[in-house]
């Protein structure tokens, strides 16, 4: 067995096949570098990555789409339209557009936010285009636990500071609708989780329903420490930008996927 099929082999494997202990720590560590570097880029275009949490959803709803199309066959699998490669794709399409917005801006005067978001929706339309067929049931499932979770924490915001915030309640919010879009799929329908952790959790706790609480803490405390701890506002600013990113991503491919195979 020569050098190169072993390699090809470890790979298919390893990061190929699956979610596993290894690609998993290796894609946390990138990501964690991404971000460092993200920093760095923010840093020196002077710009807060806060602001661009709404103005990115077309670019996640486009790769959550992608990805979605691989599952039911719409699209012929490839490394490079599934987790997480069609993400890092997706993200360096969106700092090249945003990079493009800012030297519009510059030069014509044109909103960088609204070059970004314009380039989103150019690149969400095809796609949304490939849409076969639709089924509603699911779909009205994960919106009406979802609705219902996001009002409530929309209350909370009116006594408390953490999610008065818009920004702060968008991103509990998106990973609500990632966890209403799991429970519906796992209990509801049958579909199994892919990452290790989560899986874990449901097979000890018989349900994935509980990923509401897990989601609900996790995410509360980091806002909480980013909100009371992070005095930068580019890193808080990324920070929560990658946080919203983590949960609107998954739940928009879970949605689109149940939508296409039910």
């Amino acid at each position: 067995m020569d050098l190169h099929y072993q390699i090809i082999e470890f790979l298919e494997i390893h990061f190929f096949s699956g979610y596993n202990i290894l690609n998993t720590l290796i894609y946390s560590l990138i990501l964690i570098l991404i971000i460092f570097g993200l920093i760095k880029l923010f840093k020196m275009l002077e710009k807060n990555p806060e602001e661009l949490i709404f103005y990115l959803i077309p670019f996640i709803l486009t790769g959550s789409l992608i990805r979605a199309f691989v599952d039911n066959n719409i699209l012929l699998y490839s490394w490079f339209l599934i987790t997480p490669g069609i993400y890092f794709i997706i993200g360096t399409i969106s700092i090249i557009s945003l990079l493009i917005g800012i030297h519009l801006e510059k030069k014509l005067n044109i909103s960088y936010k609204k070059t970004l978001i314009s380039i989103g929706l150019i690149l969400l339309i095809p796609n949304l285009v490939l849409i076969n067929r639709i089924n509603i049931i699911p779909i009205s499932e994960i919106i009406s636990i979802w609705v219902i979770l996001t009002l409530f924490f929309f209350i909370i915001g009116k006594f408390s500071y953490l999610y008065k915030d818009k920004n702060n309640l968008a991103i509990i919010s998106a990973h609500l609708f990632d966890g209403s879009s799991t429970f519906v799929a796992v209990d509801l329908y049958g579909f199994s989780e892919q990452h290790i952790l989560p899986n874990f959790i449901y097979k000890e706790t018989l349900t994935a329903f509980s990923i509401f609480p897990l989601k609900i803490i996790v995410i509360s405390l980091a806002l909480y420490v980013i909100e009371k701890y992070v005095v930068d506002s580019t890193i808080k600013g990324l920070l929560k930008l990658s946080i919203f990113t983590l949960g609107l991503a998954p739940g928009l491919r879970n949605i689109v996927t149940l939508a296409l195979s039910i």
